[in-house]
Protein backbone atom coordinates (compact mmCIF):
# COMPACT_ATOMS: atom_id res chain seq x y z
CA UNK A 1 0.00 0.00 0.00
CA UNK A 2 2.96 2.31 0.54
CA UNK A 3 3.84 4.84 -2.10
CA UNK A 4 0.43 5.30 -3.72
CA UNK A 5 1.19 8.79 -5.03
CA UNK A 6 -0.31 8.52 -8.49
CA UNK A 7 -2.55 11.12 -10.08
CA UNK A 8 -6.00 9.58 -10.07
CA UNK A 9 -9.50 10.35 -11.23
CA UNK A 10 -11.78 9.48 -8.35
CA UNK A 11 -15.40 8.55 -8.97
CA UNK A 12 -17.75 7.94 -6.09
CA UNK A 13 -21.13 8.63 -4.52
CA UNK A 14 -20.08 8.74 -0.86
CA UNK A 15 -21.42 11.86 0.87
CA UNK A 16 -18.48 11.84 3.28
CA UNK A 17 -15.88 12.63 0.60
CA UNK A 18 -13.76 15.64 1.45
CA UNK A 19 -11.67 16.10 -1.67
CA UNK A 20 -12.38 19.07 -3.98
CA UNK A 21 -14.51 18.40 -7.03
CA UNK A 22 -14.15 19.50 -10.62
CA UNK A 23 -17.84 19.25 -11.42
CA UNK A 24 -21.09 17.41 -11.03
CA UNK A 25 -21.69 14.57 -13.48
CA UNK A 26 -25.14 13.37 -12.51
CA UNK A 27 -27.15 13.49 -9.32
CA UNK A 28 -25.29 11.98 -6.39
CA UNK A 29 -22.06 11.43 -8.31
CA UNK A 30 -19.01 13.67 -8.31
CA UNK A 31 -15.98 13.27 -10.54
CA UNK A 32 -12.82 14.34 -8.77
CA UNK A 33 -9.36 14.84 -10.23
CA UNK A 34 -6.37 15.62 -8.02
CA UNK A 35 -2.96 14.44 -6.97
CA UNK A 36 -3.39 12.41 -3.83
CA UNK A 37 -0.69 12.47 -1.18
CA UNK A 38 1.33 9.29 -0.73
CA UNK A 39 -0.38 6.68 1.41
CA UNK A 40 2.53 5.35 3.43
CA UNK A 41 0.55 3.69 6.21
CA UNK A 42 -1.07 0.27 6.03
CA UNK A 43 -4.39 0.14 7.92
CA UNK A 44 -4.00 -2.44 10.70
CA UNK A 45 -6.39 -5.34 11.13
CA UNK A 46 -8.42 -4.39 14.18
CA UNK A 47 -10.54 -7.53 14.01
CA UNK A 48 -8.66 -9.18 16.89
CA UNK A 49 -9.70 -6.28 19.14
CA UNK A 50 -13.40 -6.39 18.32
CA UNK A 51 -14.60 -8.37 21.33
CA UNK A 52 -12.55 -6.43 23.87
CA UNK A 53 -13.62 -6.96 27.47
CA UNK A 54 -16.21 -4.25 28.12
CA UNK A 55 -19.27 -5.54 26.31
CA UNK A 56 -18.82 -2.81 23.67
CA UNK A 57 -17.21 -3.80 20.37
CA UNK A 58 -13.67 -2.51 19.86
CA UNK A 59 -13.38 -1.15 23.41
CA UNK A 60 -10.84 -2.72 25.78
CA UNK A 61 -10.03 -1.73 29.36
CA UNK A 62 -6.63 -2.58 30.84
CA UNK A 63 -6.62 -2.71 34.63
CA UNK A 64 -3.61 -2.08 36.84
CA UNK A 65 -5.22 -3.24 40.07
CA UNK A 66 -4.01 -0.07 41.75
CA UNK A 67 -5.82 3.22 42.44
CA UNK A 68 -5.48 5.90 39.79
CA UNK A 69 -7.25 7.72 37.00
CA UNK A 70 -9.36 6.20 34.27
CA UNK A 71 -7.59 7.30 31.09
CA UNK A 72 -9.17 6.80 27.66
CA UNK A 73 -7.32 6.91 24.34
CA UNK A 74 -9.54 7.18 21.27
CA UNK A 75 -8.72 6.54 17.63
CA UNK A 76 -10.78 6.45 14.43
CA UNK A 77 -13.38 9.06 15.28
CA UNK A 78 -12.89 9.58 11.54
CA UNK A 79 -12.52 6.36 9.59
CA UNK A 80 -9.79 7.55 7.22
CA UNK A 81 -7.53 8.89 10.00
CA UNK A 82 -5.68 5.63 10.35
CA UNK A 83 -2.55 6.78 12.19
CA UNK A 84 -4.32 6.53 15.55
CA UNK A 85 -5.32 2.95 14.79
CA UNK A 86 -1.72 2.15 13.84
CA UNK A 87 -0.53 3.57 17.18
CA UNK A 88 -3.20 1.76 19.18
CA UNK A 89 -2.44 -1.53 17.43
CA UNK A 90 1.17 -1.00 18.52
CA UNK A 91 0.10 -0.47 22.13
CA UNK A 92 -1.76 -3.77 22.08
CA UNK A 93 1.12 -5.61 20.43
CA UNK A 94 3.64 -4.39 22.99
CA UNK A 95 1.44 -5.73 25.78
CA UNK A 96 1.06 -2.33 27.44
CA UNK A 97 -0.45 -2.33 30.92
CA UNK A 98 -0.96 0.72 33.13
CA UNK A 99 1.00 0.83 36.38
CA UNK A 100 -1.91 2.53 38.16
CA UNK A 101 -5.56 3.23 37.43
CA UNK A 102 -7.08 1.84 34.28
CA UNK A 103 -6.65 2.51 30.59
CA UNK A 104 -9.39 2.12 28.00
CA UNK A 105 -8.54 1.92 24.30
CA UNK A 106 -11.33 2.81 21.86
CA UNK A 107 -11.54 2.24 18.11
CA UNK A 108 -14.47 4.57 17.47
CA UNK A 109 -15.91 4.75 13.95
CA UNK A 110 -15.13 1.21 12.90
CA UNK A 111 -17.89 1.15 10.28
CA UNK A 112 -16.26 4.00 8.36
CA UNK A 113 -12.80 2.48 8.86
CA UNK A 114 -13.91 -0.76 7.27
CA UNK A 115 -14.67 1.25 4.12
CA UNK A 116 -11.13 2.66 3.83
CA UNK A 117 -9.81 2.33 0.29
CA UNK A 118 -6.42 3.70 -0.74
CA UNK A 119 -7.88 4.59 -4.14
CA UNK A 120 -10.59 6.73 -2.47
CA UNK A 121 -9.06 7.63 0.90
CA UNK A 122 -11.22 10.68 1.59
CA UNK A 123 -14.47 8.76 1.16
CA UNK A 124 -14.30 6.90 4.49
CA UNK A 125 -14.17 9.85 6.87
CA UNK A 126 -17.64 8.87 8.02
CA UNK A 127 -20.65 6.82 6.91
CA UNK A 128 -23.53 9.26 7.45
CA UNK A 129 -22.18 12.26 9.35
CA UNK A 130 -19.12 13.63 11.12
CA UNK A 131 -18.78 11.68 14.36
CA UNK A 132 -16.89 14.55 15.97
CA UNK A 133 -19.87 16.90 15.81
CA UNK A 134 -22.48 14.89 17.74
CA UNK A 135 -21.28 15.10 21.35
CA UNK A 136 -24.01 17.18 22.95
CA UNK A 137 -26.96 15.91 25.02
CA UNK A 138 -29.40 17.48 22.57
CA UNK A 139 -28.01 15.36 19.73
CA UNK A 140 -27.21 12.19 21.66
CA UNK A 141 -30.61 12.15 23.38
CA UNK A 142 -32.51 13.44 20.37
CA UNK A 143 -34.54 11.60 17.71
CA UNK A 144 -31.98 11.70 14.92
CA UNK A 145 -30.42 8.48 13.67
CA UNK A 146 -27.21 7.73 11.80
CA UNK A 147 -24.42 5.17 11.87
CA UNK A 148 -22.25 7.64 13.77
CA UNK A 149 -24.93 8.50 16.32
CA UNK A 150 -25.63 4.85 17.01
CA UNK A 151 -21.94 4.27 17.66
CA UNK A 152 -21.62 7.45 19.75
CA UNK A 153 -24.50 6.30 21.94
CA UNK A 154 -22.70 2.97 22.44
CA UNK A 155 -19.49 4.74 23.44
CA UNK A 156 -21.10 7.36 25.66
CA UNK A 157 -20.81 5.27 28.87
CA UNK A 158 -17.06 4.94 28.26
CA UNK A 159 -16.61 8.71 28.17
CA UNK A 160 -19.00 9.16 31.09
CA UNK A 161 -16.66 6.99 33.17
CA UNK A 162 -13.41 8.64 32.01
CA UNK A 163 -11.27 11.04 34.02
CA UNK A 164 -9.00 12.06 31.16
CA UNK A 165 -9.20 11.56 27.37
CA UNK A 166 -6.70 11.67 24.54
CA UNK A 167 -8.40 11.79 21.12
CA UNK A 168 -6.02 10.97 18.23
CA UNK A 169 -6.65 12.59 14.85
CA UNK A 170 -4.82 13.58 11.68
CA UNK A 171 -5.13 16.27 9.02
CA UNK A 172 -5.59 16.54 5.29
CA UNK A 173 -2.80 19.08 4.79
CA UNK A 174 0.81 18.50 5.73
CA UNK A 175 0.39 20.71 8.77
CA UNK A 176 2.72 20.55 11.79
CA UNK A 177 1.23 18.46 14.60
CA UNK A 178 -0.86 20.38 17.10
CA UNK A 179 -2.91 19.83 20.23
CA UNK A 180 -6.44 21.20 20.55
CA UNK A 181 -7.23 21.86 24.20
CA UNK A 182 -10.55 23.69 24.10
CA UNK A 183 -10.83 26.57 26.56
CA UNK A 184 -10.11 25.03 29.96
CA UNK A 185 -6.94 25.84 31.83
CA UNK A 186 -6.53 22.21 32.90
CA UNK A 187 -6.58 20.95 29.31
CA UNK A 188 -4.06 23.60 28.30
CA UNK A 189 -1.85 22.55 31.22
CA UNK A 190 -2.09 18.89 30.16
CA UNK A 191 -1.11 19.79 26.59
CA UNK A 192 1.94 21.60 27.96
CA UNK A 193 2.86 18.62 30.17
CA UNK A 194 2.94 16.42 27.09
CA UNK A 195 5.72 18.65 25.71
CA UNK A 196 4.88 17.82 22.10
CA UNK A 197 3.24 18.74 19.73
CA UNK A 198 4.85 22.16 19.94
CA UNK A 199 1.68 23.96 18.80
CA UNK A 200 -1.14 24.15 21.37
CA UNK A 201 -4.44 25.60 20.18
CA UNK A 202 -7.13 26.85 22.57
CA UNK A 203 -10.46 27.06 20.77
CA UNK A 204 -14.24 26.91 21.14
CA UNK A 205 -14.86 24.06 18.71
CA UNK A 206 -17.21 24.10 15.72
CA UNK A 207 -20.54 25.72 14.98
CA UNK A 208 -21.68 22.44 13.41
CA UNK A 209 -21.55 20.53 16.68
CA UNK A 210 -19.53 19.42 19.70
CA UNK A 211 -16.43 17.25 19.58
CA UNK A 212 -15.51 14.47 22.01
CA UNK A 213 -13.29 16.92 23.92
CA UNK A 214 -16.31 19.25 24.29
CA UNK A 215 -18.50 16.51 25.78
CA UNK A 216 -20.16 17.01 29.18
CA UNK A 217 -18.00 18.63 31.86
CA UNK A 218 -14.74 18.02 29.98
CA UNK A 219 -15.32 21.46 28.47
CA UNK A 220 -16.64 23.18 31.61
CA UNK A 221 -14.38 25.71 33.31
CA UNK A 222 -15.25 24.32 36.74
CA UNK A 223 -15.17 20.66 35.69
CA UNK A 224 -12.72 18.13 37.03
CA UNK A 225 -12.21 15.96 33.96
CA UNK A 226 -9.80 16.75 31.13
CA UNK A 227 -9.77 16.02 27.39
CA UNK A 228 -7.38 16.97 24.61
CA UNK A 229 -7.23 16.22 20.90
CA UNK A 230 -3.92 15.72 19.08
CA UNK A 231 -3.81 16.33 15.33
CA UNK A 232 -0.78 14.17 14.58
CA UNK A 233 0.06 15.33 11.03
CA UNK A 234 -0.97 14.50 7.49
CA UNK A 235 -3.40 11.58 7.38
CA UNK A 236 -1.28 8.88 5.78
CA UNK A 237 2.37 9.70 6.47
CA UNK A 238 4.52 7.27 8.44
CA UNK A 239 5.62 10.18 10.63
CA UNK A 240 2.03 10.83 11.65
CA UNK A 241 1.71 7.36 13.17
CA UNK A 242 4.96 7.94 15.07
CA UNK A 243 3.53 11.18 16.47
CA UNK A 244 0.32 9.36 17.45
CA UNK A 245 2.25 6.67 19.34
CA UNK A 246 4.52 9.25 20.96
CA UNK A 247 1.49 11.34 21.98
CA UNK A 248 -0.08 8.29 23.62
CA UNK A 249 3.14 7.62 25.52
CA UNK A 250 3.49 11.23 26.61
CA UNK A 251 -0.15 11.26 27.69
CA UNK A 252 0.22 8.14 29.82
CA UNK A 253 3.49 9.40 31.26
CA UNK A 254 1.74 12.65 32.27
CA UNK A 255 -0.80 10.51 34.14
CA UNK A 256 2.04 8.53 35.78
CA UNK A 257 0.51 5.38 34.33
CA UNK A 258 3.56 3.87 32.62
CA UNK A 259 7.19 3.34 33.50
CA UNK A 260 9.36 6.19 32.14
CA UNK A 261 11.78 3.65 30.67
CA UNK A 262 9.00 2.34 28.43
CA UNK A 263 8.01 5.83 27.34
CA UNK A 264 11.62 6.81 26.61
CA UNK A 265 11.80 4.29 23.77
CA UNK A 266 9.13 6.20 21.87
CA UNK A 267 9.68 9.81 22.94
CA UNK A 268 11.94 11.87 20.71
CA UNK A 269 13.64 15.19 21.19
CA UNK A 270 11.93 18.07 19.40
CA UNK A 271 13.74 21.39 18.98
CA UNK A 272 10.67 23.60 18.54
CA UNK A 273 9.53 25.50 21.65
CA UNK A 274 5.95 25.19 22.87
CA UNK A 275 3.67 27.89 21.48
CA UNK A 276 0.07 28.46 22.45
CA UNK A 277 -2.46 30.01 20.09
CA UNK A 278 -5.79 31.32 21.32
CA UNK A 279 -8.45 31.17 18.63
CA UNK A 280 -10.34 34.43 18.38
CA UNK A 281 -12.79 33.36 15.71
CA UNK A 282 -13.79 30.36 13.64
CA UNK A 283 -14.68 31.26 10.08
CA UNK A 284 -17.72 29.22 9.10
CA UNK A 285 -18.50 28.90 5.40
CA UNK A 286 -21.81 30.52 4.50
CA UNK A 287 -21.81 29.20 0.93
CA UNK A 288 -20.50 26.21 -0.99
CA UNK A 289 -18.31 28.59 -3.00
CA UNK A 290 -15.65 29.14 -0.34
CA UNK A 291 -12.06 29.20 -1.57
CA UNK A 292 -8.66 30.38 -0.37
CA UNK A 293 -6.45 32.64 -2.48
CA UNK A 294 -3.31 30.71 -1.50
CA UNK A 295 -2.61 27.00 -0.82
CA UNK A 296 -2.51 27.41 2.95
CA UNK A 297 -1.72 24.27 4.96
CA UNK A 298 -2.10 25.66 8.47
CA UNK A 299 -0.03 27.42 11.17
CA UNK A 300 1.01 30.17 8.76
CA UNK A 301 1.49 33.51 10.52
CA UNK A 302 0.06 36.34 8.39
CA UNK A 303 1.90 39.54 9.39
CA UNK A 304 -0.62 42.22 8.42
CA UNK A 305 -4.23 42.84 9.40
CA UNK A 306 -6.59 43.13 6.45
CA UNK A 307 -4.82 40.53 4.33
CA UNK A 308 -7.33 38.78 2.09
CA UNK A 309 -7.19 35.04 2.67
CA UNK A 310 -9.95 34.02 0.28
CA UNK A 311 -13.62 34.48 -0.48
CA UNK A 312 -16.89 32.96 0.68
CA UNK A 313 -18.91 33.53 -2.45
CA UNK A 314 -18.43 37.27 -2.97
CA UNK A 315 -17.51 37.97 0.67
CA UNK A 316 -13.78 38.50 1.24
CA UNK A 317 -12.20 36.73 4.23
CA UNK A 318 -9.54 38.93 5.81
CA UNK A 319 -7.18 38.71 8.76
CA UNK A 320 -8.55 40.74 11.71
CA UNK A 321 -5.15 41.64 13.23
CA UNK A 322 -1.40 41.51 12.68
CA UNK A 323 0.44 38.19 13.11
CA UNK A 324 -2.72 36.17 12.63
CA UNK A 325 -2.25 32.40 12.80
CA UNK A 326 -4.24 30.23 10.38
CA UNK A 327 -5.34 26.99 11.97
CA UNK A 328 -6.39 23.95 9.95
CA UNK A 329 -7.80 25.60 6.82
CA UNK A 330 -10.28 23.26 5.17
CA UNK A 331 -9.60 22.11 1.65
CA UNK A 332 -13.14 22.58 0.34
CA UNK A 333 -15.52 23.65 3.12
CA UNK A 334 -19.22 23.47 2.51
CA UNK A 335 -21.86 25.78 3.91
CA UNK A 336 -22.06 25.41 7.69
CA UNK A 337 -18.60 23.88 8.04
CA UNK A 338 -15.56 25.48 9.66
CA UNK A 339 -13.34 26.89 6.91
CA UNK A 340 -10.45 28.09 9.08
CA UNK A 341 -9.78 29.23 12.62
CA UNK A 342 -7.87 32.45 13.29
CA UNK A 343 -5.77 32.97 16.37
CA UNK A 344 -3.07 34.88 18.25
CA UNK A 345 0.08 33.51 19.84
CA UNK A 346 -0.09 34.11 23.60
CA UNK A 347 2.38 33.60 26.47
Amino acid sequence: MAGLAHRRTLRHTDRSAKAPGTGQTRKGEIRLTESLPPIELTPPDIGPYRRGNTGIDHVTTLESGRPGPHAVIVSLIHGNEISGAVAMDRLFRMGLRPTRGRLTLVFANTAAYQNFDAERPYASRFVDEDMNRVWSPEVLDGPRDSAELRRARQLRPVFDAADVILDLHSMTADTPPLTLCGRTDRARALARRLGHPAWIVADEGHAAGRRVIDYADFAEADGQRTAILVECGQHWRNETALVALESAMRFLLAQEMIDPSLADRHIRRHPDPLRTVEVTEAVTAETDEFFFDQPYVGMEIIPRAGTVLGHDGSRPIVTPYDDCVLIMPARRPKSGQTAVRLGRIVP
